[in-house]
């Protein structure tokens, strides 16, 4: 069994009510269809209603088996609307702006998490990652506890290629661009507990670099020693190097030969790139070169499950990102209870 397998078995112990904002897509009806056979989810399917009932049809399943919520007919629109109101009218939102933000899928699926009508959602197949982010950042909002919202990806190793299988969490590889010493220090805090969750492992945190533990001297490699330090002073038992090369994180003789007093000991399962351009880069030549899966991006720090695809995503892709979503959402409430909103 490997990861993706742990996880959609995690999922299938107590599946959680997924809405799904872009539900005329047919990669997200194929997803859904799927998820449900499987004991996976309930997926709530979000978007024109005759639309998605044709699509289900297209697909063989039986429509009237799906919770459908088309935010131009719903009863639960007028609510959502006054709702967002007040959440949004000290930013100044008008009720043409509330309306505007509910007739649109992403919104009206995030509504239906912030008001506990689904336990977590998943957009951009269709809508751009900014879409996606800062609807769930205006409806559904941050955690209490925190400061940034970021995001990771799930790395597997399941190729024949990959000397261990198992695993990896690389962050922040979608969302934020040019983090300072304390952003990173918090991406990387929230991605450890992330590991924890989706993994179910022990987080041991590469913080990464192109300098190994004063190799190179630059205000770039101070501002991933600084963000280490923090870390260290928050959570003082977490396993965490840095500033840290990615051979000397992950393979165990090099770890040996460059940074003999490591915690991680070239064994590490967390990676925090210093930025986007490195997060982004690096892991996409992981999965294309590499032969990785990745799964995401999947974002952390808001109050309830939300989660982005990339609009080039797959059926299994989807697929899986209802795994990840159910059990963050699991993992939310059998750890922490339900989070307090922030606001918007």
């Amino acid at each position: 069994m490997n990861e993706l397998d742990r996880l959609v078995e995690r999922a299938s112990r107590d599946p959680a009510r997924i809405a799904l904002a872009e539900g005329e897509d047919r990669r997200v009806l194929e997803a859904a269809v799927r998820a449900q056979a499987d004991g996976l989810s309930a997926p709530i399917l979000v978007g024109d209603a005759g639309k998605i009932s044709a699509g289900l049809k297209d697909l063989g399943a039986n429509a009237g088996r799906f919770r459908i919520e088309d935010p131009k007919a719903s009863g639960l629109s007028k609510r959502f609307i006054d709702r967002y109101l007040e959440l949004r009218r000290m930013k100044g939102a008008s009720e043409a702006d509330a309306q505007a933000a509910i007739a649109d899928p992403l919104g009206f699926a995030a509504m239906l998490v912030r008001e506990g009508e689904a336990d977590g959602m998943i957009g951009g197949a269709v809508a751009t990652t900014a879409h996606t982010v800062r609807t769930a950042l205006q409806i559904v909002g941050r955690a209490a506890d925190a400061t940034i919202v970021s995001s990771f990806f799930l790395m597997l190793l399941t190729a024949r290629q990959h000397r261990e299988k198992g695993a990896l969490v690389f962050a922040d590889c979608g969302l934020v661009v040019e983090p300072n010493a304390e952003e990173l220090a918090q991406i990387a805090l929230s991605s450890a507990r992330s590991c924890r969750a989706l993994i179910g492992a022990d987080p041991r945190v590469a913080m990464l670099s192109f300098s190994t533990m004063g190799s190179a001297i630059h205000e770039r490699v101070d501002k991933v020693v600084r963000a280490t330090q923090i870390v260290r002073r928050a959570e003082p038992q977490l396993l965490i190097d840095g500033e840290m090369q990615f051979d000397t994180a992950f393979e165990p003789v090099v770890n040996t030969m460059k940074a003999p007093n490591s915690l991680t000991r070239g064994q590490a399962n967390v990676f925090i790139f210093p930025n986007l351009e490195a997060g982004n880069i690096g892991y996409k030549i992981a999965q294309r070169i590499g032969g990785a899966t990745a799964i995401g991006p999947v974002l952390q720090g808001l109050a309830k499950p939300c989660n982005d695809l990339s609009r080039g995503c797959s059926v299994n892709d989807i697929y899986a990102m209802i795994a990840v979503t159910t059990v963050q959402y699991r993992s939310l409430v059998q750890g922490t209870g339900r989070q307090a909103h922030t606001g918007c």
